[in-house]
């Protein structure tokens, strides 16, 4: 198996050192150099390190792996940036493979996982480790279940001028200054507001501001 050259970037020295035993515990890797942050990364790239991949984390002081990743991607195109971090939003996730980055792991990962994510994206390949993965697919199945529940507002038969009283419910406004903003009486907004609480079978308001976000009739 051909070796694959890593550049390590971590300004943790415990951890560097134990991501670097484990590295090199494997046969075809080799850890050409491992440093504090993204500028002593680039140094050592501008100097003509030969590496083929730099697996860095995302908080490290004078440049963190955000800044790194952008640069490398500019600078050194043929050269595969994995994301090793504690960082598990979905924000530097995609920010990370917006400016190039080929992996993205979390640092509970485990060893096997980690080593196939340095072998698969040495072939050519991305990948995004499983925790994030599943974490990414739970929210979407979590959002593909809040949307089976909504209705569709045409069944409610809610009228313009319903859907203005909502609105404005739901942005804290009280029956009086509802009124005022409407150029209604106050008895007229307190039966509008009555209709859309037997239209959506709320118990009162508050149930009814929570139905119309639920369902999508307000933000």
């Amino acid at each position: 198996m051909a070796e694959v050259k890593i550049l390590l970037a971590e300004d943790h020295l415990v951890v560097r050192n134990g991501i670097k035993l484990l590295l090199d515990s494997q046969p075809n890797f080799e850890v050409v150099a491992d440093v504090n942050n993204g500028k002593e990364v680039l140094d050592l790239l501008y100097a003509g390190l030969d590496t083929h991949i730099i697996l860095t984390d995302l908080s490290m002081n004078d440049m963190d792996g955000i800044q790194l990743i952008a640069e490398v991607n500019e600078k050194f195109p043929d050269i595969k940036v994995v994301v090793l971090t504690m960082l598990n939003c979905e924000q530097h996730v995609t920010k990370s493979f917006e400016l190039g980055a080929k992996g993205y792991l979390v640092k509970n990962v485990a060893s096997d996982e980690l080593v196939f994510c340095i072998n698969h994206i040495a072939k050519g390949g991305r990948y995004l480790c499983e925790e994030i993965s599943m974490q990414l697919l739970q929210k979407m199945i979590d959002k593909n279940n809040h949307k089976s529940l909504q209705i569709d507002p045409t069944e409610l038969d809610l009228t313009s001028r319903e859907m203005e009283v909502l609105e404005l419910l739901g942005e804290g406004y009280t029956n009086l200054e509802i009124s005022k903003k409407l150029f209604l009486s106050k008895r007229t907004v307190e039966g509008h507001r009555q209709n859309l609480i037997d239209k959506t079978k709320s118990k009162n308001t508050p149930a009814l501001i929570k139905f119309a976000i639920q369902n999508g009739l307000i933000q």
